[in-house]
């Protein structure tokens, strides 16, 4: 024992880890919620590359800091649940679930009242694993990433213990704005678009425009934290500047606007809408202060209260390949043109070399939980395609919100339309995300929503938080 520190510190120290501890587990005493807020910085202090774009991309500096934050809700019975965002580009499976794994040993956390969810920010950090073949590294650059994912997973387990020691009562209220910057990139050429905005012609392609807000008061009425969506992509900007892109800007304005308060970005289902026009830091800060602007507006407005109240669900399906990749179709790619696919294709061979075997598919994450009687959160891995959200709040009505970018970055998650269209999002482009495979089956639509309707009966018929 250090000469510094005494047996009495010691055993205060001790005392209050252990009353942290029993305050995060202990159910509320009152008929209202409880809520917790933390944040930490995760803007990288190594040369750890920008993720996002398969280039060589060391960064140059930064115009803000990145940031990750935890939302811990408990109810009255004492159920819990933690939502994190993240300014990350994408968290893969093998980082989640090591959190995931921390969290029910440290707070008895399962894995369905935890979602952890990423804004797809492409000027942020590389992380894992996530996008593996995509960068022309060396061994120092991985050490790099691999060190600073060792710290994110740390950061993220303390963030949620923090959040959950700082609970105090809470109401809720939720409403819906919208904004209209977002494009359908599919449909509409990026060349093409400023001259038919100009013009006011109408774009093509479905989209999402609603925020979805999810307000957080204390019993002064002042505001803990403000939650809310859209269904962009963050690739205003594509230069080496560590930067949240317009979520950034968006969070950074309303946490100015109303100071003690934590903004909070989830993406909705932007895997194929872009912010356009796009490129110029103006315009970056525009679209922030367009959706800071419109959570602004829903807050101004009366909004529905959310009853106390938690119950979730969470399965991981299988979702199959097309096809799985052969030796030797990766044999003939290991000199393709596409310096991308053929880093695939020689670390596939080398898997195959040591004696493994490639899966069928993929398991997919998917998350239902309902909030009082008033919110449903349906919460989906990796780049949804809009179809999903327009898809899910039709049948499940008003409150739903659709949040893609949960989990895992596993790969683009196209509906049956975008599948049988093909092209970047639907076509054959797994090996971009290193999957052993080229596309999905056509029926990942069908599987998708039938793992959703599972969970949302399961809510519905099962008694148990």
């Amino acid at each position: 024992m250090s000469p510094s520190v005494s047996r009495r510190q010691l055993l205060q120290s001790s005392l209050l880890a252990g009353s942290t501890r029993l305050f995060c587990m202990q159910p509320p005493s009152s008929t209202q919620w409880l809520a917790g807020t933390a944040r930490a910085v995760i803007t990288p202090d190594t040369p750890v590359w920008l993720a996002g774009y398969g280039t060589k991309r060391v960064p140059d500096g930064k115009l803000h800091d990145l940031w990750i934050k935890a939302l811990a809700l408990v109810t009255p019975d004492g159920h819990r649940v933690v939502l994190i965002t993240s300014d990350f580009q994408g968290v893969p499976r093998s980082m989640s679930n090591r959190v995931f794994t921390r969290l029910k040993e440290r707070c008895q956390l399962e894995r369905s009242q935890l979602m952890f969810t990423f804004s797809h920010n492409h000027c942020g950090p590389r992380l894992g694993d996530d996008l593996i073949d995509y960068y022309p590294v060396d061994p120092a650059q991985e050490a790099l990433v691999n060190d600073y994912t060792n710290q994110m997973v740390e950061r993220t387990v303390q963030l949620v213990e923090d959040a959950l020691a700082n609970l105090s009562p809470a109401t809720l209220h939720h409403g819906q704005g919208q904004t209209t910057f977002a494009v359908n990139r599919r449909n509409n050429r990026e060349a093409d678009v400023p001259d038919l905005l100009a013009r006011g012609i109408a774009l093509a392609g479905p989209v999402d425009h609603s925020v979805p807000v999810l307000q957080v008061s204390r019993p002064d009425g002042s505001l803990m934290a403000v939650l809310f969506g859209y269904a962009c992509h963050p690739t205003t900007l594509s230069f080496t500047t560590w930067c949240g892109d317009y979520p950034g800007f968006a969070q950074l304005e309303l946490e100015q606007a109303f100071p003690g308060c934590a903004a909070m970005f989830v993406n909705t289902c932007g895997g194929d809408q872009n912010p356009l026009p796009r490129r110029r830091v103006d315009l970056c800060e525009k679209y922030g202060h367009m959706l800071a602007e419109a959570v602004r507006e829903v807050l101004r407005t009366p909004l529905q209260i959310v009853s106390p109240g938690i119950r979730t669900a969470f399965e991981e399906i299988q979702l199959p390949y097309l096809q799985v990749i052969t030796r030797p179709e990766l044999e003939m790619l290991q000199q393709d043109t596409n310096s991308l696919k053929a880093r695939w294709a020689n670390r596939l061979l080398k898997q195959l070399d040591a004696g493994q075997k490639f899966e069928s598919g993929s398991p997919y994450p998917l998350h239902v939980w309902q909030l009082g009687t008033e919110v449903t959160w349906i919460g989906m891995g990796a780049e949804t395609v809009v179809d999903y959200a327009l898809r899910f709040k039709a049948e499940y009505g008003p409150g739903t919100w659709v949040m893609g970018y949960s989990d895992d970055m596993l790969a683009y998650i196209p509906s049956r339309r975008v599948w049988e269209e093909g092209g970047y999002e639907g076509g054959s482009n797994l090996f971009e995300y290193g999957r052993p495979a080229l596309r999905w089956q056509g029926d990942i639509e069908d599987r998708i929503a039938a793992g959703i309707r599972r969970l949302h009966s399961q809510l519905n018929t099962d008694n148990s938080p």
